[in-house]
C-alpha cells in the first residue's frame, strides 16, 4: 500500500475509536512489511501548521513510551 491508502485506513481506525497505539498494532499485524511508522500515524490528518515541535511537546498525550 502507498501512503495515501494508509491515510484512509488510519482515518478509518480513528473513526472506529482506536488510538495511535491500537492503530499501529493493527497495521503491523495486517501489513507487516509495509506498515507506516508511528509518526505517520500520529501526524495523519493534521494541518502542517499544527505539527510543530513546540505544539507536540505541549500535548501531554505525547508522553507515551513507544517500544
Amino acid at each position: 500500500m502507498d501512503k495515501n491508502e494508509f491515510h484512509v485506513v488510519i482515518k478509518y481506525c480513528f473513526l472506529k475509536g482506536k488510538n495511535t497505539v491500537e492503530t499501529k498494532t493493527w497495521l503491523e499485524a495486517e501489513f507487516p512489511d509495509t506498515a507506516p511508522g508511528k509518526s505517520t500515524i500520529k501526524d495523519c490528518g493534521r494541518p502542517k501548521g499544527v505539527v510543530s515541535d513546540e505544539n507536540i511537546l505541549k500535548n501531554p498525550q505525547n508522553d507515551i513510551e513507544w517500544s
